[in-house]
């Protein structure tokens, strides 16, 4: 059925996000101008009959530029939390079609710039060549002239080649809008947003593999006007077949799985072209943290550990994942991009809300390729005092001839027992320990949302998240947490502010963190820390404790290093000076992860959802269906025993 209503029919102020009688109104209208403009056949008026019956049931859903009908029933899965997740996608996507146009840009100068000197050295050897000629003519002393020049065969050939050269400059010079996959597209409300909301945007093509999901998408897609009817494309596919069936064909592949994205990654690779982005999310954030390590082993090819840093882990585990994961089922070292001969380049990898989500350019270079190892380590872990250690997999090293040559890391980074408190360590990884960021991808972000803030549903969380990110160590990997050093020592914790001071008055850099609000990243050794904590504690002593406790451990050492805790410039961020806010709370209760779609909601999932939406459902089935009620009270009467007097 074609349905199409162009946006100037619709009335925005009836739109709102939860089922009313103008809204209900609203979709009779809907769909009484639908057949006004398409005159629907016979077929397509029993359609609408049967889904006039249902209006009831739908409930109008408005997100950015974006509007979805979604089933009170739970048909389609949909989570308003993962708004933040769209709107920074969105801000992502904008900034790559950006930065995509600049790049073609630059090569096509250089390419101009490389022509016109070839062009004047071909020019200079021709005008040597005549000079020449001039010579010899002029020393011919016979007197006899010489017969008009022959026209040459060659120069229609030239000609043809110069039609041919300048044809290819033509083709190159087109940019093509880049082409988006949404690989789990549910009710298609992010192909939506990408196609309505970014300009210079392709065809988006929305993939999944559930029938109620594809219906919704494209009722969803007639819904939004003809603009979405022209760039959605919505399929019913398995998302793993699909991108391993259409090769290099995407510029943007997007990846929102509920749950683990292993399975997917292999194919997600495959799919993306030479310098396109891939946007990939974990939700499973249990394993990812330590909950459960061997799980998280066999999907991601990384064992995490339990410790203040686990969610920036877990978005390094992902990105290691992506570059270095080891085929289960082939049982063959071969990561997913390597083995393709293709590497990733982090431009932004945030921790938000209940999972961890990235945004990668993939890139094929098989000499590229070699640096793998260097941004991939090992990390050790203390058990007693969780100071942690990182072991590079690989280095490098320069020959005679200044050739570099590519070699196993030096190791092991850590003794048997750690050198602070004398426990053992845990060993964690292999992570990603190359930057997670581009600071300069980060930065035109930050200018296009604060400039566009009303297009942004989310504003005032990606703004901070972006502002935070802008003010991170690139190149530190993981944090340390003030309080975890307080509590090992027993002591009182020092603020933040004095604690960055002493830091930063040693020589080194310190950092907050988008990940934890009480983290700090810093390029200082953990030897320096501890004697920061011990010149601490000298000025604000600790009661005694057992000998045998790391803490006392720690202690009992004299500090090489004297702190000096005097107020540092630089001891506050420019946001933090500003008072900018960068931690926002929740927006409303149960903000977090919801059913899988199709569950039926009972009393058990309160947790979830909230009593107000499990007491709404209940009494929307039991109004549904009152004689099943009755009869399901019968049954439980006449399941229980009678007392007995």
């Amino acid at each position: 059925m074609c349905v199409v209503l162009s946006g100037a029919l619709k009335p925005k102020g009836l739109l709102t996000t939860r089922r009313t009688k103008q809204s209900q109104g609203f979709l009779f209208f809907f769909w009484q101008c639908s057949s006004l403009f398409c005159r629907p056949s016979v077929h397509e008026k029993e359609e609408i009959a049967m889904a006039m019956e249902d209006l009831n049931d739908y409930t109008i859903i408005k997100e950015g530029e974006a509007e979805i009908l979604m089933h009170a029933k739970n048909k389609v899965f949909y989570n308003k939390t993962q708004v933040n997740n769209r709107d920074i996608s969105i801000a992502v996507l904008r900034a790559f079609v950006s930065k995509r146009k600049q790049e073609h840009e630059a090569v096509l100068s250089k390419r101009t710039s490389a022509t016109k000197l070839s062009e004047k050295d071909a020019s200079e050897s021709a005008a040597e060549e005549v000079a020449n000629d001039s010579v010899v003519n002029d020393e011919k002393s016979n007197g006899e002239t010489e017969g008009p020049e022959e026209i040459s065969q060659d120069e229609p050939c030239n000609n043809s080649e110069e039609l041919a050269e300048t044809m290819e400059r033509k083709i190159l010079r087109k940019l093509k809008p880049p082409r988006v996959l949404e690989a789990l597209s549910a009710s298609g409300l992010r192909s939506l947003r990408y196609a309505l909301e970014v300009e210079g945007l392709g065809q988006v093509v929305a993939v999944d593999n559930d029938k109620a999901s594809v219906e919704a998408c494209k009722r969803n897609i007639k819904f939004n006007g003809s603009v979405a009817c022209s760039k959605v494309e919505s399929q019913l596919d398995d998302a793993r077949v699909y991108m391993l069936t259409h090769p290099k064909e995407f510029d943007v592949v997007d990846l929102d799985p509920y749950g683990s994205p292993s399975i997917f990654l292999d194919s997600a690779v495959q799919s993306v072209v030479d310098g396109g982005m891939l946007m990939c999310t974990a939700t499973d954030m249990a394993v990812l943290c330590g909950g459960n390590g061997e799980v998280c082993y066999s999907k991601y090819g990384s064992y995490p550990l339990k410790g203040k840093y686990c969610h920036e882990m877990a978005l390094r585990i992902l990105l290691a994942c992506i570059e270095v994961l080891l085929l289960i089922y082939q049982q063959s070292p071969v990561s997913h991009a390597n083995r393709y001969k293709r590497y990733i380049v982090p431009v932004l990898s945030v921790q938000m809300d209940f999972y961890v989500r990235v945004f990668v350019r993939i890139f094929t270079s098989a000499s590229a390729m070699k640096n793998t190892p260097l941004k991939l380590s090992y990390v050790y872990q203390c058990t007693g005092c969780d100071s942690f250690h990182l072991q590079p997999i690989g280095r490098t090293a320069s020959n005679k001839n200044n050739s570099v040559r590519y070699l196993p890391g030096f190791g092991p980074a850590v003794p048997q027992l750690c050198s602070h408190c004398g426990k053992k360590f845990n060993m964690g990884g292999p992570i990603w320990s190359a930057p997670i960021h581009d600071q300069d991808w980060v930065t035109s972000m930050r200018v296009d949302v604060n400039s566009m803030k009303d297009r942004y549903p989310a504003y005032d969380r990606i703004s901070a998240v972006l502002t935070t990110i802008s003010e991170e160590l690139p190149d530190v990997p993981l944090f340390l947490s003030l309080h975890n050093l307080c509590a090992t020592l027993k002591c009182t914790s020092p603020s933040a502010v004095i604690f960055r001071s002493a830091v930063i008055n040693a020589g080194y850099h310190i950092s907050g963190t988008h990940v934890n609000p009480l983290g700090l990243k810093s390029d200082a050794p953990m030897d320096v820390i501890w004697d920061i904590m011990r010149c601490w504690v000298k000025n604000h002593p600790v009661k005694a404790q057992p000998p045998d406790q790391p803490g006392s451990v720690i202690l009992a050492k004299e500090p090489v290093l004297q702190a000096n805790f005097a107020r540092a410039v630089a001891s506050f961020s420019k946001a933090q000076a500003k008072k900018v806010v960068r931690f926002l709370p929740n927006p409303e209760r149960h903000w977090g992860p919801k059913l899988r779609a199709g569950r039926q909601i009972t009393t058990k999932h309160i947790s979830l959802l909230g009593p107000e939406v499990v007491t709404g459902h209940l009494n929307l089935e039991d109004s549904e269906n009152p004689h099943a009620k009755r009869q399901k009270m019968e049954a439980q009467k006449s399941e229980d025993p009678t007392p007995s007097s």
